[in-house]
């Protein structure tokens, strides 16, 4: 029998979501503003990456030791609930930082907040995922990541024109150069958000403790060929899984990070004017999620055929009123509704199944990168922010593949994929040193290689997960999506 998503608790865990992606997306204005201020190389830029994400690693490296040090899964001794409310807090303490360091005008103070806000994040991340798969039916777990990514990324829509707002004023206010000092007040306010929304999930009905045995079972369509092994390391699909999320991380964050600098160099557009351009790249992630949450609804197969069109350009037509009331044009926008056409054809195809949807969207990644790498102007520039709609689903359904079938040693699981974030901050150091080396636009060759893994895994998870008695075609067949 089917079990039903738990709406009132999957809405407050989301709220999670949303800061994340708020924060990741506004270092996105970070570095483009630190470049100048600080005069650094493209290479240096990145920093801000680097620190922002090699925290999820560390902190899942922590939180692996504890685990071992207690004899115990660390959320399955505090409760899930806890860990995220506690990496709350720590995230909050990352922001307070911010206060010195733009006083003292310090680089390092500044990389150390955002990486004492990261570690926070590692640990509401290892907790979260695990818990939107199992807030209903775990057919429809990887739908539900989705939905929990749309979430996500309204945040990262909204936090790059805030922060911009914040840092530069108005369109109208014609100021083109920040002040590092005008980088504290947008942080401090996230900061006491972040206690805020801690309060709210301690005290919320999200469940503290989850049976991740029952889960596994429920995964395998043969319970027989259902394996149980003592480490997450004995399972392929997981250390597969791990290299997996370090490119798709490294792709997604390192396409957005270095597209400043390129819009700059080759469109001549300033830092001032480059917020809706990053804000499309990460409302691009909000279509491809909003458009593969459709599956988790519990609704007829007619009505979701009608959602798959209709949310898409639902997620579009939120980009242009945000942007809309920002003050910026965006009348050179409406030529991206084609584009999101194509995404909507690919997931289509995918028919809800997480390792074709990872296929396909890998093979459309690479076509993108190649055209926004052979041609110029707005054309090349539509191409690498169209690279944001085939990143959208690729987090869930690696996540979903990766552990499937761990049981007990879910936790451990998503703590080592949780570490693997740090791509996102290695492999924009890489294309960063790249651009310095060979130019910007050639540099993105780096994120064809990450997409042809992703394409790789795909293809190998399905056939390890099938030896095991976990097969999606069947799943999917059975829960009708």
């Amino acid at each position: 029998m089917s079990q039903q998503t738990k709406w009132s608790q999957f809405g407050t865990l989301v709220t999670v979501f949303f800061f994340w992606g708020f924060v990741a997306a506004s270092n996105d204005i970070l570095i483009p503003v630190f470049r100048k201020a600080f005069n650094l190389s493209q290479f240096q830029s990145q920093l801000v990456s680097v620190a922002f994400y090699v925290a999820y690693t560390v902190g899942s490296i922590i939180y692996y030791i504890v685990s071992k040090l207690i004899g115990s899964d660390l959320l399955n001794k505090m409760g899930y609930k806890n860990g995220i409310a506690l990496g709350l807090i720590i995230s909050a303490i990352g922001t307070l930082l911010f206060y010195p360091a733009a006083n003292t005008a310090s680089f390092t103070l500044m990389l150390t907040g955002l990486f004492v806000v990261g570690l926070g994040f590692s640990l509401q991340q290892i907790a979260a995922n695990p818990l939107a798969i199992i807030m209903g039916d775990p057919k429809t777990g990887s739908q539900r990541l989705i939905m929990a990514g749309g979430v996500n990324n309204f945040g990262t829509t909204i936090g790059p024109l805030l922060v911009s707002f914040a840092i530069f004023g108005s369109v109208a206010s014609g100021r083109t150069v920040a002040s590092i000092e005008s980088v504290k007040t947008p942080y401090l306010i996230v900061g006491l958000a972040f206690l805020l929304v801690a309060l709210f999930i301690k005290f919320s009905s999200v469940p503290n403790k989850i049976d991740l045995e029952h889960v596994a079972e429920e995964e395998a369509v043969t319970g027989d060929k259902l394996i149980h092994r003592n480490s997450a390391f004995q399972y392929p699909q997981l250390w597969l899984g791990m290299i997996a999320i370090f490119v798709y991380v490294g792709v997604e964050v390192s396409t957005a990070s270095n597209l400043p600098a390129y819009m700059e160099q080759h469109l001549g557009v300033p830092t001032d004017k480059v917020a809706p351009y990053i804000s499309l790249y990460w409302a691009s992630l909000m279509i491809g999620r909003w458009t593969g949450a459709v599956g988790a609804f519990d609704v007829s197969k007619g009505a979701k055929q009608i959602l798959n069109f209709l949310m898409p350009y639902l997620a579009f037509g939120v980009f242009l009123l945000v942007n809309t009331i920002a003050q910026h044009d965006v009348t050179q926008f409406f030529v991206y509704a084609f584009v999101i056409a194509i995404m909507i054809a690919g997931d289509i195809l995918s028919k809800g199944n997480p390792a074709r949807m990872l296929l396909i969207f890998a093979a459309m990644g690479i076509t993108a990168l190649c055209i926004g790498m052979l041609t110029t102007g707005m054309v090349s520039a539509y191409a690498f922010i169209s690279v944001g709609l085939f990143c959208s689903t690729l987090w869930p359904c690696i996540f979903t593949l990766a552990v499937a079938g761990l049981g007990k040693n879910t936790g451990q699981g998503s703590s080592l994929l949780i570490m693997m974030i740090m791509g996102g901050g290695l492999i924009s150091a890489l294309q960063g040193w790249l651009a310095d080396k060979t130019g910007i636009q050639f540099s993105y060759i780096v994120g064809v290689a990450c997409f042809a893994y992703l394409a790789f895994y795909a293809i190998r998870a399905k056939s390890v997960l099938k030896s095991q008695g976990i097969d999606y075609d069947a799943l999917n067949a059975e829960g009708g999506h």
